[in-house]
Parts: structure tokens; C-alpha cells; sequence
């Protein structure tokens, strides 16, 4: 028996623009102050990382993070390697940032992090003039030894917004001009964020471009509720008959809320009220049930919502006919070889779902069973099997839910409160 979804959630801040607060916040001259800012486990990588480097990081009892900013090449060399926990966000976006430092250090992190490709960072910040090391394998720990930086014009074979960030982060701390070319245009978190601190960026189609030596100044900022997070909600409203939820302040950047599209051309119901916001686009979304239909996702979408697909696969597993999510390669790289993971996932619960190259297939209107699993330490299949949870015949158990708290630390209270029963 499903159950239905009701009232109001505000999810927590935005997880890719909180990494890159505290970041630009460190490289600031003055005090940066943070409202709203994720409090998962994979900003507090970044947090702790940054630490290391002698940044000065406090909160305060009504939830504000004040960042003392270290100025332009102002970090130390830490004493003991920097652990980026799971997060490949922090490894790569803070391997840009000694890059560019007088230091040596040596990020690491844990098995599922240490499996991830670190080279696609790393060869753009050699060319710009730092030094690197890998293990044989590419992968961390990584070794940097940060030096005087040159400007490059770098041609990305990936559209990841953490390579380009990383390089442009770089490109703040080196001479001259810094430009990333992506093959399709991915998260833009970072272009937004730097005018908020004095930066500045100007973008000629798939060409970003930074100018370096450049002082950025502490600003005042509030993040928005992290999209990835509401998807999971949107999804479960969508599917969950006599649902009625509403998501309050949801960042709907249109290079992250990808879901959205896909899920509106899957006849979902979702009213966006857009909210005044500065920068990242911010929205409260009401959400109810309806009666989905098959989709194709072609692979430029994909760096729109690539963190979105578990549980897009699992509205697929729902709605009438067979839907392709196209060119997944990219999960491949996760946590886990997510995509692997997807498709075994929906298949143990008795849907539907095949791999054909890097393609998705999921053939949907089957009714889900019940089952007791494991999320392999990914935290976003967890929370796709606790949806799935909802409308399964029989309970689903997952053995390590725990890992959800890496990027929802409340995901279990929420779903508690917001059940009708």
C-alpha cells in the first residue's frame, strides 16, 4: 500500500554552491557570512580541508558561517594530509585552489574516493605550472605543490562542472587569462557565485573566462535549497497517490534543474513559484500526483541532472512505457558505478531495467516488491530506495541508509514528517 506525501519541506542549502562559498570565502580578503549553508558530510570535507590550510571557519548558535578569508595565495602548508571523505567535489575543486598556493599538501580520501579519475584536473593544473602527483592508477591521494600559475585556454574532453571549476579557481590565482571550453555546458554554480565576491567571468558560448591576480572581497550570502535533494521529494509526490507537497526555496538554476524538464515532459505536475533571489534562481514548487508517461533523455541533458538520475530512473520504473536516459558514462565515476548500480537497484525491487553501452533503459508500470538491499555507500541510491519505499508491496530495508546523511543529514525525519501516516 503507498502512502501519500503532505505539507511542506525546506531541504537543505545547495550543496555545489556551498563547497564553492566556503572556497571563495577562504580566497576572500575579509569576512565571508554564509546563511543556509549544506550541512552534509561532504561540505564538512570541504570545511575541514580548508581548516587545514589555516582558514578560520566558526558557526554560530542561529546557523550563520562566518569564513575569515586567508587573501590571495594566503593559505599554509598543512601539517597532516587533507581528507575529502567520499566528496570528489572537495578533491577536485580544492586541488585547484593549491595550485595556486605556496604550499605542498596531499589531499586523500576514502575507498570509493580513491577509485575516482583525479588526472582530468590534474593535467590542466600541470600546464598551468603546478606540480602533481597521482598514484599509477591517476586516482588520490593526490600530492600538489602549488606554484606561481600561468593563464591557459583549456579544451575539456568532459563536461564536468568540478574540472572547470577547479581550473578556474586556478585561473584566480594565476597571470593572465584563464578560459575552459566544455563540449556541453554543465553546472554554472561557480560562474554565478564569483561576481558575489568581486569576481568576474564572461562567458562566450561554451567558453568561460576568468582573469587572474585579481583580490576577491568577503560578501554576505544565503544558499539556496540544494535541487538535488528536492528532486527526490518531487519524485515521490509525483508517484505516491493523494500526495500534496511543497518544497520550499528550491535552487532552480536551469544547469541543475534538468529533473524538472525531464519530469514536466513526463506529465508530472509541478507549479514553480519563482522567489526573488540574487545570482542562483530560487523557487517554491508544489507537487502532486500524476499519471507519468515514458521519456528520452538525450546525452546533452544529462550534466543537468547527471545526480538526478537514480531517481529519475525510478519515475521511469512508473510511467507508461520504456524510457532511455542516453550517454550515462559519466556515472560510471560516482560514488559507485552508479549506473550498474540503478539498474540493479529497479531490478531487485522487481522492475525493469538494462544497460546497452552507457545507455539506461527502463521499462515502467510494474508494480514494486518490497526487498532488503544495500546502497553500496552511495547516498543517492539509498535515498531512491527509501522512495521507492513508498509505494512497494512489502517494506524495503536498506542496510547502510546511513549513508544519506553525506548529502541529507535529515532525509529520515523528513520522510518521517512528511507521510500522512
Amino acid at each position: 500500500m503507498s502512502q501519500a506525501l503532505k505539507g511542506r519541506l525546506t531541504v537543505p542549502g545547495d550543496k555545489s554552491v556551498s563547497h564553492r562559498a566556503l572556497i571563495l570565502g577562504a580566497m576572500a580578503e575579509g569576512r565571508t557570512v554564509i546563511e543556509n549553508l549544506a550541512d552534509g558530510e561532504d561540505v564538512r570535507s570541504t570545511w575541514r580541508c580548508l581548516q587545514g590550510l589555516g582558514v578560520d571557519i566558526k558557526s554560530s548558535a542561529d546557523g550563520r558561517v562566518t569564513v575569515k578569508g586567508s587573501g590571495w595565495r594566503g593559505l599554509k602548508t598543512p601539517k597532516i594530509d587533507l581528507d575529502a571523505g567520499n566528496s570528489g567535489t572537495t578533491m577536485r575543486l580544492m586541488m585547484g585552489v593549491i595550485a595556486g598556493n605556496p604550499v605542498l599538501a596531499t589531499l586523500d580520501g576514502d575507498d570509493s574516493l580513491r577509485r575516482r579519475p583525479m588526472a582530468r584536473v590534474a593535467e590542466p593544473l600541470k600546464r598551468m605550472g603546478a606540480t602533481i602527483d597521482l598514484k599509477a592508477g591517476k586516482t588520490a591521494p593526490v600530492s600538489i605543490r602549488g606554484a606561481a600559475l600561468k593563464g591557459i585556454d583549456f579544451v575539456s574532453p568532459v563536461a564536468s562542472a568540478q574540472v572547470k571549476s577547479a581550473v578556474l579557481l586556478a585561473g584566480l590565482l594565476a597571470t593572465g587569462e584563464t578560459s575552459v571550453t566544455e563540449p556541453v555546458l554543465s553546472r554554472d554554480h561557480t560562474e554565478r557565485i564569483l561576481p558575489v565576491f568581486g569576481g568576474r567571468c564572461t562567458r562566450e558560448g561554451l567558453k568561460v573566462t576568468v582573469r587572474g591576480v585579481l583580490n576577491l572581497a568577503g560578501a554576505r550570502l544565503t544558499v539556496p535549497g540544494d535541487a538535488s535533494s528536492a528532486a527526490f521529494w518531487v519524485v515521490a509526490a509525483t508517484i505516491a497517490p493523494g500526495s500534496e507537497l511543497t518544497l520550499s526555496g528550491v535552487g532552480v538554476n536551469p544547469t541543475r534543474a534538468g529533473f524538472l524538464e525531464v519530469l514536466r515532459r513526463m506529465g508530472a505536475k509541478v507549479e514553480v513559484s519563482p522567489l526573488k533571489s540574487e545570482g542562483e534562481p530560487t523557487a517554491d514548487l508544489l507537487v502532486r500526483p500524476a499519471a507519468l508517461r515514458a521519456v528520452e533523455v538525450v546525452e546533452a541533458e544529462v550534466p543537468a541532472l547527471i545526480d538526478e538520475i537514480p531517481i529519475l530512473a525510478l519515475a521511469a520504473s512508473q510511467a507508461e512505457g520504456t524510457s532511455r536516459f542516453r550517454g550515462l558514462g559519466e556515472l560510471r565515476h560516482k560514488e559507485s558505478d552508479r549506473l550498474v548500480a540503478v539498474a540493479n537497484l529497479l531490478n531487485t525491487l522487481g522492475g525493469t531495467a538494462s544497460i546497452e553501452c552507457d545507455d539506461l533503459l527502463v521499462t515502467g508500470r510494474r508494480g514494486l516488491k518490497g526487498a532488503k538491499l544495500s546502497a553500496g555507500g552511495d547516498h543517492r541510491l539509498a535515498m531512491t530506495a527509501m522512495i521507492a519505499g513508498l509505494i512497494t508491496e512489502g517494506p524495503v530495508t536498506v542496510s547502510d541508509a546511513s549513508c544519506a546523511r553525506i548529502s541529507y543529514p535529515h532525509f529520515m525525519s523528513d520522510l518521517k514528517r512528511v507521510c500522512a501516516r
